[in-house]
């Protein structure tokens, strides 16, 4: 409401309220009328006075505040000082909006201060777990109390699995840190997604053997794919995938792959019939270090970071990656790129 509206309503009712009263002694409609106007415009500037002078200027001065607050210094700048033609109306409005934002960026505060929490937590226990296996197995080696050399061996060799597994940690966790701050480039470039495909399964043919998975790339798949985006990047979401339906597939299990033409996009699915994930866990899936099953994940080994650094290596390329999965049946990774036509 403007305020000379706010004003001429006030003004009305007192001038009204005056003219009725005289009307109701005087019994005289001239008086009622002189009442009526003077009380009307004298009412009208002395309201208009007092609120401008006391109360719509100091509306007005929170308002711009307000306003110059959320614009922030450089649009601000830009526009210039501006002052609302309704600050009475605006300022609630103002105020209201800039109360849901305060409380929206206090709920991501909380939630990032949880998400900190659980991180340092999940990096002590990966850390903590592979070091504690490794001075156990140095403190035995020098107490000496062990003389059979093939024991000795042993140890040594457990000790070294678990400083590979250490350097496979640091190294997710270093290239994830880049991803998310950007340092790692990506390098677009025309490439072959088929040959890409059976270059990968060939390197993972050794690795599905040993978990008695078979690898399925159908011999349609012979004829090129050209997509356009990072090759070694999207040879490790491949690995990555493949690798993860690895452990979490069923001995004698199978594992595919499968591409489709869309529009201006190439679909890539990897799908597997293991264990699968149940439907309360499939949004969390690609969160750093989350586990659906903690006891079997830690069994398997890993560093809890190979789905996060896909999903961040796909959304680096502007594109999209998804899961379906159910529990016992397997599950379905798909991603897109772009299409090179």
């Amino acid at each position: 409401m403007k305020l000379w509206v706010l004003v001429f309503i006030n003004a009305l009712a007192v001038a009204l309220s005056l003219s009725i009263i005289n009307f109701y002694f005087q019994q005289n409609l001239v008086d009622f009328l002189i009442t009526f106007s003077v009380s009307l415009i004298t009412s009208y500037l002395v309201f208009y006075y007092l609120i401008e002078r006391f109360v719509y200027s100091k509306i007005k001065l929170i308002y711009k505040l307000i306003h110059n607050l959320k614009l922030g210094k450089d649009l601000k700048d830009a526009l210039g000082e501006y002052v609302s033609a309704d600050p009475i109306n605006d300022v609630e409005l103002e105020v209201k909006e800039w109360a849901r934002d305060k409380k929206s960026e206090i709920d991501r505060l909380k939630d990032q201060e949880k998400f900190r929490r659980e991180f340092l937590s999940n990096i002590s226990h990966e850390l903590k777990t592979p070091l504690f296996a490794i001075q156990g197995y140095i403190e035995a080696l020098q107490e000496g109390d062990i003389d059979d050399p093939e024991i000795s061996r042993q140890f040594l060799e457990k000790a070294s699995r678990n400083v590979d597994r250490l350097t496979f940690f640091i190294k997710d966790l270093d290239a994830i840190s880049k991803l998310e701050s950007g340092e790692i480039a990506v390098n677009f470039a025309r490439f072959n997604l088929t040959e890409l495909i059976h270059e990968v399964v060939e390197s993972l043919e050794l690795k599905a053997k040993k978990y008695n998975i078979t690898l399925h790339f159908k011999d349609k798949y012979h004829s090129p794919t050209w997509v356009y985006a990072d090759q070694e990047k999207i040879r490790q979401v491949l690995v990555n995938l493949l690798d993860n339906s690895f452990k979490y597939g069923k001995s004698g299990g199978n594992t595919s792959i499968k591409t489709f033409e869309l529009h201006d996009q190439i679909l890539v699915e990897i799908t597997d019939d293991g264990i699968g994930i149940e439907e309360k866990y499939l949004p969390r899936l690609f969160e750093r270090f989350y586990r659906t099953d903690k006891s079997r994940s830690r069994q398997i080994g890993g560093s809890g970071l190979g789905l996060a650094i896909v999903k961040h290596i796909i959304e680096a390329h502007q594109q999209t990656i998804t899961v379906r999965s159910t529990e016992n049946i397997g599950s379905t990774f798909g991603f897109t790129l772009q299409r090179d036509k």
